[in-house]
Parts: C-alpha cells; structure tokens; sequence
C-alpha cells in the first residue's frame, strides 16, 4: 500500500511540475509578445528617444518595465 501511495504521489508530483512548467512558460509567452507590441509602439519609441541617453544600456526588457512603471505613474496623478 505504502509503495502504491509513494507512485500516486511521484505522479502527481510530476504532473504539477509538469504543469507548472508550462503555465510559467505560458506567462514568459505572454509577456514576451506584450514587450514586442509595447516596444513597436509610438508611444514607447517616443520615451525612448527622450530617455536614450540613459536606457542605452539596458535591455529591451528594462526598458518596457521602466516605460510602463513612468507611465503608471503619471496616469495615477
């Protein structure tokens, strides 16, 4: 009974994994085609013209979180 127990369990425990593997990949997904829409905007082009000097460095990914957090700001004002 005990090993029976011990299978269901390492199944299920896979299975998790498994699933939580794939939601994560799901979600870096989503927010990788999100980056590339905000990034092709003109809205974010414009901020980065403006913020060039100190975006250079950063990647892509820095920059769209920095783009989005300013934004949420001045619209929460």
């Amino acid at each position: 009974m005990l090993e029976v127990m011990t299978q269901i369990f390492s199944r299920n425990k896979a299975m998790t994994n498994s699933t939580i593997t794939a939601k994560q990949q799901t979600e870096a997904d989503v927010w990788e085609s999100l980056q590339q829409a905000i990034a092709d905007c003109s809205g974010f082009q414009q901020w980065q013209a403006q913020q060039q000097e100190d975006q250079e460095a950063e990647s892509l990914d820095q920059q769209v979180r920095s783009y989005l957090r300013e934004t949420l700001e001045t619209l929460a004002y």
